[in-house]
């Protein structure tokens, strides 16, 4: 009898878990059809439109529940970075142009990693100078640095909704590109935070966070190669295709996320670890498949991957409304203020400190390079105005710092809470409107400047092997000569056309790909 009763409750519990869940599908799929509606008007994004529509939503919530919540489903930062993060970050990689991205990827490292721990340490200590200021104490030394990680994670989707890529290809890669390596970073960063020991910061403890993080990098970037071959090479050796182009599929979603979760399992970057994978899974699993598959994978990451981030939003704009969080925070409205302002001020500050010198490095590092031209000023301030930006990776780690289980335990971790949520709102609404405007006066329509035009790569140059054994060894010596001072004069231009070479001649005969007379992305 007891045992009935228990599954009569279990069975109570989760019918009333079916009506929130309806409700915010149903949110959803109005999202979609208003962002239909607004696709003509490049000013409003699918972001902007859910964060109001997650607004309206919390509103009547409130409404109904006379004050006491503005939420249909509490946030759980697992949820998150289990469910949600993967889609978007695989299909990033998936999606990327391979040619764009490798041709920039030195670039994209600086501003993706440099610029990254540049930028936390300014927010860092900015915060533990500022905030004090405005009656905000109680936050510890990881807090601190936390706040610094958590920050420097941009949204860069305002910016490439407004980039025209086949105008502007190099501006865009280097935008979309940072933009991905940015939240693997700061999340890489985030989590080798949190194992520091506080009480003893020095300088070891630098080097320390150095090395962890480099470890971190390197194996999860390993782990997400190593699944995107194995992929391949199962789907070119067992060619699904043959009986269901339904099992390809499978294959390769399921395969994208055991990689995901092996490297949350070993303690490693989950999100490194599925973009890499992404990437080489489009590079070659992808040609493995039959054509029906091929436009169905696309669709379908597409999919998963803009119904995560819609998600994330939508529940942004409800959160603004958390009555609970901002009776728990002690600051007043203008303690609040200051704090808010000077967050976002470090933001910009952070953000400026790394791009415009990041950006002359790298036009002395490309002057001799594939690169004809320089990244211009114009083009500097359209980087440095896409980064301001914050998104879905800034809220997840912050109810990460701040939350159990999406409830902050005391007035100050509120407070924190509350300065994410209005800095990601002040940004992706205000900034996102602005950015239009900005880009269309510092690019106007039809213009498409000098920094785009690339080098191609000499075809004769990418006939030749690495090494001939049908050739002399001082034939080859010479070779080898003459491609290390071309390493010296043009890296990214030679290391590009060395792997280039290497992967028709090893790698696509093994794991599949286009041929050489065939595009490829």
């Amino acid at each position: 009898m007891e045992r009935i009763w228990e599954m009569a409750g279990n069975l109570g519990e989760a019918r009333q878990q079916v009506v929130p869940i309806t409700v915010f599908v149903a949110v959803l799929c109005l999202c979609l059809v208003i962002g239909h509606m607004l696709e003509e008007n490049r000013w409003v994004n699918e972001s902007i439109t859910a964060i109001f529509i997650g607004c309206v939503t919390g509103t009547v919530i409130l409404l109904i529940s006379k004050g006491k919540s503005s939420h249909i489903l509490r946030f759980d930062e697992e949820l998150f970075f289990i469910y949600l993060l993967p889609p978007i970050i695989f299909n990033a990689g998936f999606q990327v142009k391979k040619k764009q991205f490798f041709h920039n990827f030195l670039t994209i490292m600086l501003f993706g990693v440099i610029g990254v721990f540049i930028s936390s340490v300014i927010i860092t200590t900015g915060s533990w100078l500022l905030f004090p200021w405005f009656s905000f104490v109680g936050l510890t030394p990881r807090d601190y640095l936390g706040i610094g990680t958590i920050f420097s994670s941009t949204d860069t989707v305002c910016t490439l909704q407004v980039l025209h890529q086949e105008e502007t290809p190099l501006l865009y890669s280097l935008v979309f590109g940072e933009g991905v390596v940015n939240d693997a970073t700061s999340v890489v960063l985030f989590n080798a935070v949190q194992k520091l020991d506080v009480n003893r910061i020095d300088v070891w403890t630098a080097v320390r966070v150095i090395l962890d993080f480099l470890y971190l990098f390197s194996t999860s970037t390993a782990l997400g190669v190593a699944a995107g071959l194995l992929t391949s090479y199962i789907l070119k050796g067992l060619y699904f295709g043959r009986h269901s182009s339904v099992r390809e599929l499978a294959v390769m979603v399921l395969m994208a996320y055991l990689s995901y979760m092996l490297a949350e399992l070993f303690k490693l970057s989950g999100i490194l670890t599925v973009f890499f994978c992404g990437i080489f899974m489009s590079h070659y699993a992808w040609h493995n498949v039959t054509d029906s598959s091929r436009v169905t994978t696309r669709h379908v990451f597409a999919m998963m991957s803009f119904i995560a981030e819609t998600f994330i939003f939508l529940y942004v704009g409800m959160d603004a409304l958390d009555t609970q969080k901002w009776r728990m925070s002690k600051l007043s409205i203008w303690d609040s203020i200051g704090v808010y302002s000077s967050v976002m001020f470090l933001i910009m500050l952070g953000r400026a400190a790394f791009v415009f010198p990041l950006s002359s490095l790298s036009n002395c590092m490309n002057r001799t390079s594939s690169r004809s031209s320089s990244i211009t000023l114009k083009h500097q301030v359209i980087i440095w105005w896409a980064g301001l930006m914050r998104g879905a990776v800034s809220i997840a780690l912050a109810f990460k710092q701040f939350t159990h289980y999406g409830v902050p335990l005391d007035p100050v971790n509120a407070t924190m809470v509350t300065t994410t949520v209005i800095v990601v709102l002040f940004s992706t609404i205000v900034f996102g409107f602005l950015t239009k405007p900005l880009v269309n006066y510092l690019l106007p329509p039809g213009h498409t400047g000098n920094i785009d035009s690339v080098r191609s790569i000499n075809k004769e140059d990418m006939m030749l092997p690495l090494l001939s054994f049908e050739e002399s060894a001082a034939t080859n010596l010479l070779r080898a000569k003459d491609s290390l001072s071309m390493l010296i004069e043009r890296p990214v231009y030679t290391i590009h056309s060395f792997w280039r070479r290497f992967d028709d001649a090893y790698m696509r005969p093994i794991f599949g790909g286009p041929q050489r007379d065939q595009p490829s992305s």
